[in-house]
């Protein structure tokens, strides 16, 4: 598939892309235990595929919009926030496990990092794992980790959990906390599957991503120009 035209074919990479998030979105809902996001995924992959098309090409064009709305859709996570019923909702309770998993998310992937004796860059890329993409390429350039590392630890680490997370839940009936660990150890992508479990998992996991990226982007800068001195 090859055009000269950059409008069209940005059009067409966005309907392309919508077209497999669509068709993801139904089957997830008939089959409960095939997780969205890695079939949208594939489907992109079949699509581009069956119409030719090479994927850098496809890349290139779809990227700039996509970055783009990004940072929105981040935003956009206060919408479901608000929806939320805060009445009676144990505080300290949350506070505490937000805050560990802030810490466990960003200290356990650095050590592993370090005892494999990775170099001082990838170590750096890998505080950034629990947090959504927006805040954590904001997060590495502020301790100055390299950019696509930090991008592709995010990416893998969030389509790892929202994959796994249908298996791991089997006998956790609580939606709460299931959206809750999604928004956490999985950022947007488990905030998606989360959506697909029940709108109370989705709430609790946005407000899992959006507290824990809060949290994360003010104490790992400090933590890590700390250890610099």
């Amino acid at each position: 598939m090859i055009t000269d035209n950059v409008l069209l074919t940005t059009l067409a990479a966005i309907l392309l892309t919508l077209a497999a998030h669509v068709i993801a979105r139904v089957l997830a809902r008939k089959l409960s235990w095939l997780p969205m996001v890695i079939t949208a995924l594939v489907l992109v992959l079949v699509f581009l595929f069956l119409l030719q098309w090479d994927y850098n090409h496809y890349y290139s064009a779809a990227k700039p919009v996509f970055d783009h709305l990004l940072g929105y859709v981040t935003v956009l996570l206060a919408v479901p926030l608000a929806a939320m019923n805060f009445k009676g909702l144990p505080i300290k309770k949350l506070t505490l496990i937000v805050v560990l998993a802030s810490a466990v998310g960003a200290l356990l992937p650095m050590s592993l990092a370090y005892l494999m004796s990775l170099n001082h860059g990838t170590i750096l890329a890998f505080a950034t794992r629990s947090v959504t993409t927006p805040i954590g390429l904001s997060v590495a350039d502020l301790i100055r980790a390299p950019l696509p590392m930090a991008n592709l630890i995010i990416i893998v680490s969030g389509l790892l959990g929202g994959t796994l997370a249908r298996f791991l839940f089997r006998g956790i009936d609580d939606d709460r906390a299931k959206g809750l660990a999604l928004g956490l150890a999985a950022h947007a992508f488990g905030t998606v599957e989360a959506w697909q479990i029940s709108h109370t998992a989705g709430r609790y996991a946005a407000f899992g991503l959006a507290v824990n990226g809060l949290v994360t982007a003010v104490w790992v800068p400090i933590f890590v120009g700390a250890l610099s001195v």
